[in-house]
């Protein structure tokens, strides 16, 4: 059973729902200590202080804010804390929106919403009513020493996801990305829509995917724990330049064909059972 990791309402109007907070999902990448290569031992980092010119301890240490060239503002996390508190905890909801409205661009993280104590009967009326309506629920929601927009939406039948979203002004302009206009034919729209059909699947299984590279560098640490020579792979070749579009398409279609094929199971010839064999 996850461990909540706080307790939070969901708010609108007259109603207010407990829930309590979980994470969604955690990285699994792969995280190395920096050691020196002379003798292997970890480096550490230092906290120094170049006034006085001496390393100090941790608990010395507060945040300051740059207000100017080397002029800081002082500030205490009892200080921030005490904003937080006053701050409303709660998840106000402000508007309800169709899903589809939402560009995936402003999503940040993602967190599982859960029924908290009396909350049962409001959570799962409000799930199944946005549910019903494909919509979503614009909040915001103090955490962390930041206000967050936040989006609530049906996760599946049953549960709630709230998912952190950029503010407008943190999302940098698409139109800012230069890209030609450059006729296209139709044979070559042809061509890269039978591609995408090749590979067009309704669902998807996400439990497909696993992260190969980190595999290989776990297998490489493995290998050098137990004392085996590691040679380096060799660099992929240069493929000299781009292709031309046509070709690389077509070379594309048949290649996903071939690959598909090779997927299939092979056909089994039906044994001919004795009442189905001809005497004589």
């Amino acid at each position: 059973m996850p461990r909540a990791l706080q307790s939070v309402s969901l708010s609108f109007g007259l109603v207010t729902i407990p829930v309590k907070l979980y994470s969604a999902a955690s990285s699994k990448s792969v995280s190395f200590h920096m050691l020196h290569q002379k003798d292997g031992s970890r480096i550490k980092q230092h906290l120094y202080c170049q006034a006085e010119e001496k390393e100090v301890s941790r608990d010395e240490i507060i945040k300051g804010y740059e207000v100017s060239n080397g002029h800081y503002v002082e500030i205490r996390d009892e200080e921030l804390e005490a904003l937080e508190e006053t701050a409303n905890r709660n998840v106000e909801i402000h508007e309800f929106v169709p899903l589809d409205v939402i560009d995936p661009v402003y999503f940040e993280k993602t967190y599982y919403l859960g029924p908290d104590k009396g909350g049962d009967k409001p959570y799962r009326l409000l799930v199944e009513t946005m549910r019903q309506r494909n919509c979503g629920a614009i909040a915001k929601f103090v955490m962390r020493g930041k206000e967050n927009l936040v989006l609530v939406r049906p996760g599946d039948d049953q549960h709630l996801v709230l998912d952190v979203l950029y503010y407008a002004d943190e999302v940098k302009n698409l139109a800012d990305i230069d890209v030609p206009k450059i006729p296209l034919r139709e044979g070559e729209l042809k061509l890269a829509d039978q591609l995408v059909d090749s590979l067009f699947h309704k669902t998807w299984e996400p439990e497909k995917y696993h992260d190969t590279y980190r595999e290989k560098v776990l297998a490489l640490i493995q290998t050098k724990a137990e004392g085996h020579e590691v040679v380096a792979p060799p660099k992929a070749a240069d493929t000299g330049g781009v292709l031309d579009l046509m070709d690389a398409l077509k070379q594309s279609l048949a290649r996903s064909g071939k690959a598909e094929k090779e997927k299939r199971p092979a056909k089994v010839g039906r044994k001919e059972s004795p009442r189905m064999r001809k005497a004589g």
